[in-house]
């Protein structure tokens, strides 16, 4: 495997995750776990450029589609493939279809000569019971991501499975996406997952206990009425009237451009 100093080219292909949706604002702009990756990176090669083609509320497909050719035209040695959320989320969900949209990802980057890492899923019913019905999709998703890995020389991040992934403080109000400092969680598991100097299994320790009490009885069951109205709600009222929030995106950074490290 290469070490980081040998990578000159990174390329991100996802959806919302990858462009950074809950780590700042579309005002402010967007990091994300891809851009802290690509900082990791740049301590040890400061010459580093970076493309992150991810877009908002992409399927499997879409990424496939929309994303695929353009990273291999800017010719990566390392690459992120992250995919697979917004389908679990469909009413016809196929774990199969899915796993080989990534899969036909994973042959093509790595047939080019690039180094190919991939995450698996947590259970969302451990962030809210709502999304219970999800667990078997996600376990069937991940193992078809394994399987797929495996068979091209894909690094995996196993980000599932730690009990820290399930603390609130790791993702943000929508519980959807990942906060700034679930963001930086996931950067430090794909550089531990890719042997990155500097990067080790702290990434999978618990937090600090959180300074207030989580809520019990009646103020949790208001949290998930209000978290329906303010996040549930607006999705399904998009899906039925064929919308996607990635309506009117386009990626972030298409073009490979120089990083600069950052400290954290």
């Amino acid at each position: 495997m290469p070490t980081d100093a040998a990578y000159s080219r990174y390329v991100a292909l996802g959806d919302s995750q990858t462009e950074g949706l809950g780590d700042g604002d579309d005002a402010t702009g967007l990091r994300g776990f891809a851009d802290r990756l690509a900082e990791h990176l740049a301590h040890g090669n400061p010459g580093l450029s970076y493309a992150n083609l991810a877009v908002r509320g992409r399927l499997a497909t879409q990424v496939h589609s929309e994303q695929l050719a353009p990273a291999l035209a800017l010719r990566p040695d390392l690459a992120t493939v992250v995919a697979g959320v917004n389908d679990l989320l469909r009413p016809r969900f196929d774990a199969d279809h899915v796993a080989h949209q990534l899969e036909t990802m994973f042959a093509a980057l790595t047939a080019q000569g690039a180094h190919v890492a991939t995450l698996t899923f947590p259970d969302p019913a451990r962030m809210t019971p709502l999304a219970r019905p999800l667990t078997p999709r996600v376990a069937a998703l991940n193992q078809r991501i394994r399987e797929a890995a495996r068979r091209h020389g894909v690094t995996v991040a196993e980000t599932g499975h730690h009990p820290v992934v399930a603390d609130p403080r790791l993702w943000s109000l929508d519980r959807l996406h990942a906060s700034p400092l679930g963001h930086q969680r996931i950067a430090a598991a794909l550089a531990h997952a890719l042997s990155l100097p500097g990067a080790d299994d702290t990434w999978t320790h618990p937090l600090p206990p959180p300074t207030t009490p989580a809520p019990t009885g009646w103020r949790a069951a208001a949290d998930e009425v209000r978290w329906t109205a303010a996040f549930l709600g607006p999705w399904l009222a998009r899906r039925l009237r064929g919308r996607s929030s990635g309506d009117g995106h386009t990626a972030k950074r298409p073009h490979l451009t120089p990083v600069r490290a950052e400290a954290s």
